[in-house]
């Protein structure tokens, strides 16, 4: 076998964050999709069921395995960090100036909160909440979010 077959028969992965119940075959899912052969039509009938019970137009990271023969499978994971800082924090978005301005401020409570909706996906359900709550800490910081007690 060629490599060039060799890498064709192979499963390929697209990571897209797409806003929950809103999938379109418009770019990033239609171009994306496209270009590996496979109808973003129905990936985005699938997508949108199967993200009904979310809120509309939250941000939802989605890693699309695409098989040789064209077929697809998906999981979706929980919306990123700072999508919740900030609705927790109440801004439209964070700091030009991470470090030296203080867009926002979010509670400790908060900051756990958010840990435990993380904690949920596949790739940290093996680190401690507390683990988890000092990468928040961590998003919160580069946002300009002042984490407070």
């Amino acid at each position: 076998m060629s490599k060039a077959a060799a890498q064709k028969a192979r499963a390929q992965v697209v990571r897209l964050l797409i806003p929950a119940g809103k999938a379109a075959p418009s770019p990033p899912v239609g171009p994306a999709l496209g270009a590996r052969g496979v109808k973003s039509m129905d990936f985005c009938k699938e997508f949108n069921a199967r993200t009904a019970h979310i809120e509309p137009g939250v941000p939802t990271p989605t890693l699309i395995t695409i098989q040789p023969d064209r077929t697809f499978t998906f999981i979706t994971k929980t919306p990123p960090s700072s999508y919740f800082l900030k609705k927790a924090a109440n801004i439209e978005k964070g700091t030009g100036k991470p470090g030296h301005e203080v867009v926002g401020t979010i509670s400790l409570k908060h900051v756990y909160e958010i840990a435990k909706i993380k904690a949920s996906d596949e790739h940290m359900n093996h680190l401690p909440l507390e683990s988890v709550a000092r990468m928040v800490v961590g998003s919160a910081k580069s946002l300009g979010i002042q984490v407070i007690p």
